[in-house]
């Protein structure tokens, strides 16, 4: 498998095999796919809307260098984030690439 943390999304992305889900799913703990396959998923909680705001923020800022923008949902004091790729209408390598380097931000740890 890749080092996730130092990978770059790449546009021409193919769907993932679903057989392999499971392995990728090992390298980003927390996050769950959806019924469908479709997406993965995972809720960051705080202590605040500040943190909230503070990593809506910094994931804005992988999604912007990564081209690869994800679903945010928020409220007073979470943050649940989710990607899919869009192009192949479910999963592929850099939603993996953009989970493992959500989890790694500093914020994140905040929970």
């Amino acid at each position: 498998m890749m080092n996730l943390l130092l990978a770059r999304c790449t546009p021409q992305s193919e769907p993932l095999p679903l057989e392999q889900l499971a392995d990728w799913l090992t390298q980003v703990p927390g996050w769950q796919p959806d019924p469908e396959h479709k997406l993965i998923a995972r809720r960051f909680d705080f202590d605040n809307f500040y943190q909230v705001m503070a990593f809506a923020n910094a994931v804005a800022e992988i999604a912007h260098a990564q081209d690869h923008h994800p679903d945010l949902m928020l409220s007073f004091d979470a943050c649940t984030v989710s990607f899919s790729t869009h192009s192949v209408r479910g999963l592929s390598a850099n939603d993996f690439v953009c989970a493992a380097q959500v989890s790694a931000l500093p914020e994140a740890s905040a929970e």
